[in-house]
């Protein structure tokens, strides 16, 4: 099923579309989930939460890439469930490092203020990212958003994990600079 005739259930409301959903994008939102929970549990929790997310924002919401849109919600859900896990003294998991990895380059970001400079900031680390070549841009996106081992990057794009650190480690340094450069740090 098209990702149009799953956005259409879910205006009318038919429970057939949180199953179009699981069917066509469950393993994708499992994937995003356990990268950032390292818990397979707690990963069908959050892709469970998406689709609840998913129910209750369509309507008014119709959005334009249903993939990205789930993603996105799968990603904060996992994230707030381990900050909550995190604060709890249960365990760890597999993003402190990615996001350990960014905090040097994005430091005065936790501090930003208000809608519309997070919006700047956005774009901001768009412009980044739009300048960057395809496989970069890729591999940072993987590792950051999407939270994949580098292990699994290496493997993926055929490189070796010390190319793969060492790649992640440069483009760190470019975003800093990118930051620095737009006022940011």
């Amino acid at each position: 099923m098209d990702d149009s005739s799953i956005i259409d259930l879910y205006w009318q409301r038919s429970e057939q579309a949180i199953q179009e959903t699981d069917s066509k994008y469950g393993s994708y939102c499992f994937q995003i989930a356990y990268n950032i929970l390292s818990n397979r549990e707690d990963a069908r929790e959050s892709v469970s939460d998406t689709y609840f997310a998913a129910w209750r924002a369509m309507p008014p919401q119709r959005p334009a890439a249903l993939a990205v849109f789930l993603g996105r919600i799968t990603r904060n859900l996992s994230v707030s469930r381990w900050r909550r896990r995190v604060s709890a003294k249960r365990g760890g998991g597999a993003v402190p490092l990615p996001l350990e990895e960014l905090y040097d380059c994005a430091d005065g970001a936790q501090n930003v203020e208000g809608a519309l400079e997070r919006r700047e900031l956005a774009q901001s680390i768009n412009r980044f990212l739009s300048a960057l070549r395809q496989d970069e841009r890729d591999i940072f996106l993987r590792r950051y958003w999407f939270a994949d081992p580098i292990q699994d990057i290496a493997q993926n794009f055929g490189f070796s994990q010390s190319k793969v650190t060492s790649l992640l480690h440069r483009l760190r340094g470019k975003l800093r600079r990118h930051l620095q450069q737009e006022g940011y740090l």
